[in-house]
């Protein structure tokens, strides 16, 4: 049986996305429509299925109405198919009465619901982000590497490093240091490393390649709430954290800005990035 079949994939489903408002204004940021018909989260749900994951947890919480209907509508499996896209929305229970406080906190209050699928892995990923990855390739990276987590990372250029987190790797991909969105230039400088002058950081793609037992323990009796400010600089002292590079295509749909340019690049005759490539 492919290792792909022990991966869950749950998708953060977007927040308030004040930075690209009006958009958000009556949907969440993986809602919003890119390229004519299609909406954000469809980008990590297709990478997730064609890569052979086809157990997909999506985690809404606000203006979610019109995310929940579109899933709904898009993602019907037959009969024959073992695999689900299912909704985690956030919830008053016996032992919580608060909305998820970030990307840590959503997950941690899922983590009954994740035991239930029994994965060996759990890939953490945006909703918001227009890229095309085989996550099997980061499956085996992490398999070979022996790692309890793997960030996937992505060269960034010198006048946008600070708005990624940073990291710096050794010779073995383990992560030895991160940093989220450094603006001392100081700082920066201590994580330049690449030797591409065009290109000399590696930030991180706010994608997380867990073994569930260290997302558990990472998670549990701790009041962490974001995964690149806190979870993963706090993980790279004590688990083995590797960076698994990935130089295709990407591009974080976080403004009015990069959303009007991406969709602006998208129309050129030859585009960087097309969603009918079947490779």
């Amino acid at each position: 049986m492919s290792a792909m079949s022990d991966v869950l994939g749950v998708i953060m489903g977007g927040g308030r996305g004040t930075r690209i408002h009006p958009l958000t204004r009556d949907r969440s940021k993986p809602a919003v429509p890119i390229a004519g018909k299609y909406r954000l989260i469809d980008v990590p749900i297709s990478n997730c299925i064609n890569s052979g994951i086809n157990r997909i947890a999506v985690l809404t919480q606000f203006n979610s109405v019109s995310l929940h209907r579109h899933i709904a509508r898009t993602y019907v499996f037959d009969s024959f198919h073992r695999g689900w896209v299912e909704i985690l929305a956030a919830e008053q229970t016996p032992t919580s009465d608060g909305w998820y406080q970030g990307t840590a906190d959503a997950v941690r209050q899922q983590l009954a619901e994740i035991r239930t699928t029994g994965a060996r892995w759990v890939l953490i990923l945006a909703g918001d982000h227009l890229y095309r990855m085989d996550y099997s390739s980061m499956v085996s990276f992490h398999q070979e590497n022996d790692a309890d987590i793997t960030v996937a990372v992505h060269p960034v250029p010198r006048d946008e490093a600070a708005r990624f987190g940073l990291l710096k790797r050794d010779d073995s991909n383990r992560i030895l240091d991160f940093v989220e969105k450094p603006k001392d230039p100081e700082v920066l400088a201590r994580f330049e490393g690449r030797e591409d002058e065009t290109r000399p950081f590696l930030g991180s793609m706010g994608i997380y390649l867990f073994n569930t037992d260290i997302l558990f323990d990472a998670l549990t009796d701790t009041e962490d709430h974001d995964f690149g400010g806190e979870v993963i600089p706090n993980a790279i002292h004590e688990k083995h954290v590797v960076g698994f590079e990935f130089d295709g295509y990407w591009e974080d749909i976080g403004t009015i800005r990069s959303f009007y340019e991406v969709n602006l690049t998208l129309t050129r005759p030859e585009p960087p990035f097309t969603l009918h490539d079947p490779v």
